[in-house]
């Protein structure tokens, strides 16, 4: 009997699969479509890196002393956004994908618009309504992920719950 008899788990062939070293921490027991998953973060791996710009523009394009909390946060949100961006680029590499960084490929594939507004409203408002997106695009990912690759599925949950955070950063800010 190759079973464990405490876990109901088939220790030998689990031993056997992970000698296929080949493919890194994909084992054979993946269930998600690894091209639909790699296509799917790269989309998302784009809409960080094109928030990262427009937080990182508006906070070198916010003056005044009596904007400093809001260029602060800015620039939390900046490195909050690359942060995802890096976690993102990981998975991609631990699916054994290629994260896309080109710069020419970032806002055609971003879910997110890369905006230039020139008054404080303008550039909250715009950073809201990007954190909205980012919330529905990792809503709607998480849901077509289901159950079949529960890694990518918790960093996207990880991440769509800070795009919350954002969110509702940025709506304090404009109230």
């Amino acid at each position: 009997m190759s079973k464990s008899h405490s876990s109901g788990l088939d220790k030998i062939a689990i031993r056997e699969a992970a000698h296929n070293i080949k493919d890194g921490p994909v084992t054979v027991g993946y269930q998600g479509d690894r091209r639909a998953v790699l296509a799917m973060l790269n989309v998302a791996l784009a809409t960080e890196l094109v928030c990262v710009l427009r937080y990182k523009r508006h906070f070198y394009t916010v003056v005044g002393l009596q904007h400093e909390s809001i260029k602060a946060e800015f620039l939390q949100h900046a490195h909050d956004e690359q942060e995802h961006a890096d976690r993102l680029a990981e998975r991609i590499v631990q699916l054994n994908g290629q994260p896309d960084f080109n710069p020419a490929h970032l806002t055609e594939s971003s879910h997110a618009q890369y905006d230039e507004p020139n008054t404080v409203q303008a550039m909250i408002k715009s950073n809201l309504i990007a954190e909205r997106i980012a919330i529905e695009s990792y809503r709607q990912m998480i849901k077509a992920l289901g159950e079949d690759d529960p890694t990518t599925r918790q960093i996207l949950i990880d991440i769509m719950m800070m795009e919350e955070q954002h969110a509702d950063d940025m709506r304090d800010l404009l109230a």
